[in-house]
């Protein structure tokens, strides 16, 4: 037999051979070189410096498991240790067809060049099995062969790389950021789950940073597994726990000692205390019977990340959050704590806006600059509210109204004109008029309101119209496509509900922040509050794409008039766009020049 022949069947009776038995974190402590410049620890891999790794990784190659499911802060180690790695083992301990989801083909690319790359560069096994400089290897940036298999990376996003053929191991990276469809063919993990079905000993691994819980894919798959929690021993009593955001202890004007409360005795114990006992913490699985195997890590946990740094962005992320910006919170927690997001508009209960009623004792408190109205025209009334706008738009509840009367008459309307022109009176004396209005145009008398606001534009009286594209602008130019050619302006309202929700979550008086009057006579009453929040934020899908929309709440109040008028009030604000925050004297103070007041001869009709 020729030296060739024999060396071909020794090259293939050793990929037919059954894989030693080796766990994952054995072979990364053996093998795994992490490259210089490239890693904080760079040199041989340890996974003691981690102990958390080492149960997840071994629960990728234990044979008795076929998914494992991973969600987490974003300090843990989690592509070193559970992408990575994986791709390591199977390239030289078990080999077979691998394939690597990154949320777009772009950043399957980066993955591949700064990471992968470097990992089999700078570890030799892998260097030996897997030549990325020959020409005739088939190796690219996205595909390395190797003896016994190959390592595919494919884009979430690209619906005919997840058509490629079978495969036994899928390493799914940042689940959370997939599009909800891969083209028109439906959810790509889905579709990369198919090319496993052949393979009996096939793996899936679903790794991701959570964002927000109505979308999130990892949750999910977090949900339906053992739920793994690593619990730490307290270094006083021993009771492991897990660590969690509600333990840590500090003073936020002196961060020099935080320290964790222990849940079972109670003791106080420092940072380093927690940390020097890592390693005799272990995983506790909520359903341990479950076959999917399930973690949940958070960065307290992590020897990677210092708990003053995790403090330092919170105390910054809570700032933000009393000035409207919620963005900053959102992302510590999920990439923090590990945890998904619940828009706070989904929660917004009525009492607790009714508790921040306070008495006015005036007409127009002397914040107030600008004044604008926002009206909803019923079948049988008008309801209306005049909103006042400070510096940062800090916005006070004026007065809500309703206006009862035939539609088809003329009483109505002009009592509606008169509410509008009406002068109100600031604390120190400053009279203020209604400087942009907007009259909702849907219902039965739209027409008549483009009639109405058409002859009063001059004084800031618009019609406006819900859009009924999700993604349309939050107030694009106005149109004139209507019989009385009067300006309309077709509004987001969705992007206006979210926006209203955010300033009525900020907790300080300042910037953003929405006061309600006290005083039972300007109409901020339960029912009000009840209108207010009578709606949610929800997830819907549109041929496959996800859209946020505000709905009714479920089993809910259902008269969400109020909510409507205020974003109204809102839209009026930004069509008007007064500098709020120049020093300048009140917007409408000054009155308006003498006129002969026009007569509503034969009302509008």
């Amino acid at each position: 037999m020729k030296k060739a022949t024999v060396e071909l069947f020794q090259r293939v009776f050793s990929v037919l051979k059954p894989p030693p038995d080796m766990t994952l974190s054995q072979w990364a402590d053996e093998y795994r070189v992490l490259p210089q410049g490239a890693s904080a620890l760079p040199g041989r891999w340890k996974t003691d410096n981690a102990p958390y790794q080492r149960e997840i990784m071994d629960a990728i190659t234990d044979i008795t498991v076929q998914k494992v499911v991973i969600m987490s802060g974003a300090q843990i180690g989690k592509t070193d240790a559970f992408i990575l790695n994986p791709i390591g083992y199977f390239i030289h301990y078990d080999p077979a067809p691998i394939m690597v989801m990154q949320p777009t083909i772009q950043m399957g690319e980066g993955f591949s060049k700064e990471k992968l790359s470097n990992m089999i560069r700078s570890t030799p096994v892998l260097r030996e099995r897997v030549n990325e400089k020959s020409r005739n290897s088939g190796n690219t940036i996205l595909q390395k062969m190797f003896p016994g298999g190959h390592v595919t990376i494919v884009g979430a996003n690209s619906p005919s790389s997840l058509r490629m053929r079978s495969i036994r191991i899928l390493l799914a990276d940042e689940i959370d950021a997939y599009p909800i469809t891969a083209g028109k063919e439906g959810d790509p993990l889905l579709l990369a789950g198919k090319r496993l079905a052949t393979f009996w000993n096939k793996k899936e691994i679903n790794v991701s940073t959570p964002t927000n819980k109505s979308t999130s894919r990892i949750a999910v798959e977090y949900e339906h597994s053992t739920q793994e929690e690593w619990n730490v021993p307290c270094p006083a009593c021993g009771a492991l726990q897990p660590l969690e955001w509600a333990g840590v202890v500090f003073d936020k004007d002196n961060l020099e000692e935080i320290q964790y409360c222990c849940s079972k005795c109670g003791v106080l114990s420092s940072e380093a205390e927690w940390k020097e006992r890592f390693s005799g913490g272990k995983f506790i699985a909520k359903f341990p019977k479950r076959k999917v195997r399930g973690f949940h890590l958070n960065s307290l946990a992590s020897p990677f990340a210092e708990w003053r740094e995790i403090v330092e962005k919170f105390l910054t992320a809570n700032e933000e959050k009393k000035r409207g910006n919620i963005e900053l919170l959102k992302a510590w927690t999920n990439t923090e704590m590990g945890l998904t997001w619940e828009e706070e508009g989904e929660a917004l209960e009525p009492e607790t806006l009714m508790e921040r009623r306070e008495p006015y004792k005036c007409e127009v408190p002397n914040g107030v600059l600008y004044l604008t109205a926002g009206v909803d025209t019923q079948d049988n009334r008008f309801e209306l509210e005049v909103v006042g706008w400070g510096k940062g738009k800090e916005s006070w509840g004026i007065q809500y109204k309703v206006i009862f009367g035939d539609m088809k008459q003329p009483e109505i309307w002009a009592e509606l004109d008169e509410f509008l022109s009406r002068t109100f009176t600031r604390k120190d004396g400053t009279k203020l008029k209604i400087s942009r209005a907007c009259v909702d145009s849907g219902g039965h008398f739209t027409n008549q309101v483009y009639k109405f606001c058409k002859q009063r534009t001059a004084r800031g009286v618009f019609a406006i119209r819900g859009a009924s594209k999700p993604d349309a602008p939050y107030i694009p130019k106005p149109t004139y496509n209507n019989r009385e050619k009067a300006p309309l302006f077709v509004v987001n309202v969705d992007t206006g509900k979210s926006l209203l929700f955010q300033r009525l979550t900020v907790e300080e008086q300042g910037a953003g922040y929405c006061h309600f009057p006290i005083e039972e006579e300007k109409g901020y009453d339960e029912t009000y509050f009840k209108g207010l929040t009578a709606e949610r934020l929800i997830l819907t899908y549109v041929k496959g794409r996800a859209q946020y929309v505000w709905r009714l709440k479920e089993n809910g109040y259902k008269r969400n008039e109020p909510l409507d008028i205020r974003n109204y009030a809102t839209v009026a604000l930004e069509i008007g766009n007064p500098q709020l925050d120049k020093p300048e004297k009140p917007e409408g103070q000054k009155p308006a020049r003498k006129r002969g007041r026009r007569k509503l001869s034969g009302g509008i009709t």
